[in-house]
């Protein structure tokens, strides 16, 4: 009850309201450093805060540059200077290991892991797909698909199942999760687990009718139930 009175003056009480910023007022006076020491780190955790944001804007804009000249040799297929660099520009490689912060980089980590897979370095190539994050609706479910393709390449079938289902669960569309459930069927069908390939001919069957590999989940789930 005395604590719920103290409430009601300190509400209602100029006197008293006046009271405690005396009090408060006495203490910073009395305390200089501390109360210096706290509005310094304050200043300094809002400036660094403030000063980190426009280093990596900064950085992202000139990444963005350099990658421009790297994604042209990529699409031009010379895998080795979209990768390496040319002397002048940067490479994929480098982009990541000097940005690493950036949406640059990030990117930048996607086509590295999909030249690694072109040249046959399939580990290399895995190790640059994780390393790749995206909510893109059509790339992020790429990268999980040319894992599996690493994975199969490794004959890692249980690995390559696993991102191929995680391409085809990803946000499905009817230009590319077919796809994705053809390569799924494949790797559980070289797991002998034909159960679960025949699931995954029967989604693009009942899900994904007007795709091109309709006629193909068809074909090839009669065999499996052929054989069964």
């Amino acid at each position: 009850m005395a604590k719920k009175e103290e409430n009601k003056d300190l509400l209602e009480n100029p006197e008293v309201i006046a009271e405690k910023v005396e009090g408060v007022e006495h203490w910073i006076e009395n305390n200089p450093k501390i109360v210096f020491g706290v509005v310094g780190a304050l200043l300094l955790v809002v400036g660094g805060y403030f000063g980190f944001r426009y280093y990596v804007g900064t950085q992202e804009e000139v990444a963005q540059k350099e990658m421009f000249q790297a994604v042209y040799y990529f699409e031009a297929d010379s895998l080795n200077l979209a990768l390496k660099g040319d002397g002048n520009n940067l490479g994929f490689e480098q982009i990541i290991d000097d940005f690493g912060m950036t949406d640059a980089a990030n990117l930048a980590n996607f086509y590295a892991g999909a030249i690694c897979l072109k040249q046959g370095k399939y580990q290399l190539a895995i190790y640059y797909f994780e390393d790749f994050d995206s909510d893109d609706i059509l790339i992020q479910p790429r990268a999980y698909s040319l894992m599996g393709d690493a994975y199969m390449e490794l004959k890692d079938y249980e690995s390559a199942s696993k991102y191929y289902s995680k391409a085809s669960n990803y946000k499905p569309n009817k230009f590319f999760t077919p796809t994705y459930l053809m390569k799924e069927a494949l790797a559980y069908e070289k797991l002998n687990q034909n159960d679960k390939a025949k699931q995954a001919y029967q989604r693009i069957i009942d899900e994904f009718w007007d795709s091109s590999e309709y006629q193909n989940a068809r074909k090839y789930k009669a065999r499996l139930d052929s054989n069964s």
